[in-house]
């Protein structure tokens, strides 16, 4: 099943942004067949697993993953690891990789948007407060939120 969720992931975020699909230029005609020119999928019975495929319009995935035991947690989670290249309409190459775990999804990628950098000042002041925890505080008494 998790195996699953991760697939569609990659199916979703390939075939993101308005149900368009991801074309080197010329974009093929509509109901145009594109050929899958390499495929492969492998399951073992120890539950790791790998798949990956390419097509002629220059789409090509791939993902390994193996289960994993996770701190805490009576059942196994399901690591995978992998990549996903594609040519956006404009022309822009999209490569990406990720790692998709307990932690969640998490991708990267010279296309993906980055934070800005935190000022100083604000970077002091969460230190301060991180080494400076508040006090817990009494129990509310009814009709009254702290």
């Amino acid at each position: 099943m998790n195996c699953l969720i991760v697939f569609a992931a990659i199916v979703a975020c390939v075939t993101a942004q308005g149900g368009q699909r991801y074309r080197p230029a010329p974009n093929p005609s509509p109901g145009q067949s594109i050929a899958i020119l390499r495929q492969q999928s492998d399951l073992n019975p120890d539950g790791s697993y790998q798949w990956s495929y390419e097509t002629e319009n220059g789409i090509s995935a791939q993902e390994q993953g193996q289960l994993k035991n996770v701190p805490n947690s009576q059942e196994p989670a399901i690591e995978a690891q992998g990549g996903f290249q594609y040519t956006a309409p404009d022309g822009t190459p999209i490569q990406l990789s990720y790692v998709a775990n307990e932690n969640g999804f998490q991708p990267q990628g010279n296309h993906l948007p980055v934070a800005p950098p935190i000022p100083e000042a604000i970077a002091r002041a969460l230190d301060w407060i991180a080494a400076h925890p508040e006090p817990q505080q009494q129990q509310s008494r009814p009709g009254r939120p702290f």
